[in-house]
């Protein structure tokens, strides 16, 4: 592997409170060395070691993503782990946890194996998220133990909520003694079917069956309930792309209470709300759906207030003939990996003053940390190289012709964005280098 020395950029490394200039030496894929400005020319040097030149450039750890949707395997029409992750590298990724509503289901050690293999050519880390049940039914659990030992780093089934309250009760106390998460995609589909947007009068005007903001707030009370039936401090819930205050009101309750609960949101329900959706836009329709401006507003407070551990893209593309229908036949999703850092900077640092080093701490080591993704997130010493150099101040246009993902699918398409990733390096290797396009 090549030695890389990343000379005079501003490192900012939330895991330890650094905001400084620094420079950064890297060999054999993990971090040797990180000192004042100048202090490792000389190993450099001794090592033959390629120079990155980094001023002007925050040098931030790579980008943790802990809900991504990659399709592989059955779908690779919509995406291929090497798409997908070649996407997550031009947004700054180096590691991307992986759903598991492919096809098969990902509920076995063999799947989960095959998803991690080289032949799979990908270009981030990729961490499964094995399936809570036997092919996400509902009914059923899978090996934990096993599914861990594969590579596995939580359960979930996803897409799929788990409603019956005594295989939730089962999935929580199997996992925590596994050492896994749960995470759920919290929504009561009992109450959502036929529904395709957000439920109030904007779904009334257009004729369109709404899900209201309790399918969500139900499932995620009563999962709390579960939990603290445990009595089990290993037992950990993780709420995924919450959307709405009143279930992040309750994630607030179960924290002062004691619990292990964490929640993430998606940049799309703190940058959107049901307008949207305008003339029937399937690129605005997601599940959860975008929802009220009063969601998006507590959203964005329970962000700034530290009661969101993470923002998490919920990448999930779809063929252009899949999203090219009706509304309400459409599939929900969109793509995300390539704005989220645009996005956050955008709506929570320009917009909302949150510090430079929150964003990138809630985009890298919180993700890391809430799945226990050990040397990620962070830039210390003897942590994996994973690394993004970007300029938070330089705009940039998104043109979703130029993803790098299979799909295109986005409401964001033509949006100007702070915060360019100039070069992205994951365990030591460059996976996205956007100078080489520069200078063309």
């Amino acid at each position: 592997m090549t030695a890389f020395l990343i000379r005079g950029g501003r490192l900012i490394d939330p895991a330890r409170n650094i905001d400084t200039a620094q420079d950064v030496f890297l060999r054999d894929g993990r971090v040797a060395a990180v000192e004042v400005p100048g202090k490792l020319d000389a190993l450099a040097t001794q090592e033959h070691a390629e120079i990155i030149a980094a001023k002007g450039l925050v040098v931030a750890p790579g980008l943790v993503d802990i809900h991504v949707h990659l399709r592989e395997p059955g779908q690779g029409y919509k995406e291929t782990i090497a798409t997908g992750t070649a996407a997550a590298a031009a947004g700054g990724f180096t590691s991307v946890c992986a759903m598991p509503n492919t096809i098969p289901v990902n509920d076995s050690v063999e799947t989960t194996r095959w998803m991690q293999e080289p032949e799979r050519g990908a270009v981030a880390r990729v961490f499964p998220i094995a399936a809570a049940t036997r092919g996400s039914m509902g009914e059923a659990i899978t090996e934990y133990g096993s599914l861990k030992s594969a590579g596995a780093v939580a359960v979930s089934d996803d897409g799929k909520p788990i409603l019956q309250d005594v295989v939730m009760h089962q999935v929580l106390a199997a996992a925590a003694r596994a050492g896994l998460p749960v995470i759920q995609h919290a929504e009561d589909t009992r109450q959502t079917q036929g529904a395709s947007m957000n439920a109030g009068a904007l779904a009334f005007r257009l004729g369109l069956r709404g899900m209201a903001a309790e399918a969500e707030s139900t499932i995620v009370e009563r999962d709390i309930q579960l939990l603290a039936g445990l009595h089990d401090s290993r037992a950990h819930l993780h709420v995924a792309h919450l959307s709405t205050a009143k279930a992040l009101d309750a994630v607030r309750r179960a924290r002062r209470n004691g619990l292990h609960v964490t929640c993430e949101v998606a940049p799309h329900h703190f940058a959107l709300t049901e307008e949207a959706v305008g003339d029937y836009d399937t690129h605005a329709k997601m599940s959860p759906p975008l929802r009220l401006q009063a969601d998006r507003a507590a959203l964005t407070e329970g962000l700034l207030d530290g009661t969101v551990d993470a923002i998490a893209t919920d990448h999930a593309p779809h063929a252009i003939h899949e999203k090219e229908q009706e509304f309400e036949r459409a599939p929900n999703g969109i793509l995300g990996l390539e704005t989220a850092l645009g996005l956050s900077l955008l709506l929570l640092q320009q917009k909302h003053s949150m510090p430079l080093s929150r964003v990138i701490s809630l985009l890298s080591a919180q993700p890391a940390q809430v799945l226990h993704l050990t040397g990620r997130g962070t830039l210390a010493v003897g942590s994996f190289a994973d690394l993004v150099l970007f300029d938070p101040a330089e705009m940039w246009m998104y043109r979703a012709a130029e993803s790098k993902s299979k799909s295109r699918n986005t409401p964001f398409d033509g949006w100007t964005l702070p915060g360019r990733v100039h070069l992205t390096i994951s365990e030591g290797r460059i996976v996205h280098d956007a100078r080489v396009r520069a200078k063309r």
